[in-house]
């Protein structure tokens, strides 16, 4: 794949997963995390692009050539009904822009954790989860915790038709029910989180719907709660919100009624990047 088509993908996945996330009819508002402690289940707010990313995943996992596996993506999507999905012309958009870009997403975070692990983590923390299932399909080693942390309906919706389905976890799994914009750090110590051994982190498609402040913050807690040889990972886009003016998911857009820009932080934040390797020690590494 040349780098130039790869580089479109990005975008235009990134375009799909935004435009996903549907506008509240009640109150006029767009719930993101940009609106202070606005809740949303897995077929409105920002949940629904939750719900698009596995969406995605189901399509590459039915490739006969599939570079990731989720047998439990399909099941969640049919269970939440979504009508954001019942058009063929979004499923068309879903099969040519996410499910290359999801498959390389889901991968290299997949072995990110594999690698972490095999290397002495211990804990593995998903910030965000959202339909997240690699507690249920990675092949931890023995004694990893895994933790998630995302909104309360969101986790009540995974579990339950995840049980459903019949999965069990493959390590010790906590589902921790907190709005990041709380105390996510205290709830992950009352879960059993240890911060004296190393830690996998992983930020998947979280940074871009984050204030400044609330990112600043969260990047704080993460380096005070890691320990010797702890690791993290992060998918950050640079640049501006330009992609966004994309005629044919503008369209999608206005039928659906949403404002995309409000969706997102439109703060100027520093390079997450550097801002890492400013906190960077011989204890920490970021992937």
């Amino acid at each position: 794949m040349g780098v130039r088509r790869f580089r479109h993908m990005l975008v235009a996945a990134r375009n799909l997963l935004d435009s996903l996330a549907e506008k509240s009819q009640a109150d006029g508002k767009v719930h993101s995390l940009t609106t202070q402690h606005e809740q949303w289940d897995i077929v409105s707010g920002v949940g629904i692009t939750a719900l698009a990313v596995a969406a995605g995943r189901a399509i590459e996992h039915e490739r006969a050539d599939r570079i990731a596996q989720d047998p439990y993506a399909a099941a969640l999507v049919q269970a939440a009904d979504a009508p954001q999905f019942a058009s063929a012309e979004v499923d068309d958009l879903m099969r040519r822009m996410m499910a290359d870009y999801l498959g390389v997403r889901t991968r290299f975070f997949d072995e990110f954790f594999l690698r972490a692990t095999a290397s002495g983590a211990q804990q593995a923390v998903i910030l965000a989860s959202g339909l997240d299932t690699r507690a249920f399909r990675l092949n931890w080693p023995a004694g990893v915790t895994v933790f998630e942390i995302d909104q309360p309906k969101v986790l009540e919706f995974k579990d339950s038709t995840l049980e459903q389905a019949g999965a069990q976890p493959n390590a010790e799994r906590h589902a921790l029910p907190v709005d990041l914009r709380d105390d996510w750090a205290g709830a992950l110590k009352e879960a059993g989180f240890d911060p004296s051994v190393p830690t996998a982190w992983l930020a998947e498609g979280l940074l871009p719907y984050l204030p400044d402040d609330a990112e600043a913050q969260l990047l704080e807690t993460v380096d005070q709660f890691s320990a010797p040889g702890s690791r993290i990972s992060i998918e950050h886009f640079a640049g501006t919100l330009d992609h966004l003016d994309n005629d044919e998911l503008n369209q999608i857009s206005q039928q659906w009624d949403m404002d995309l820009e409000s969706l997102f932080s439109h703060d100027e934040k520093p390079d997450v990047v550097e801002e890492l390797r400013k906190k960077m020690t011989d204890r920490k590494s970021v992937v």
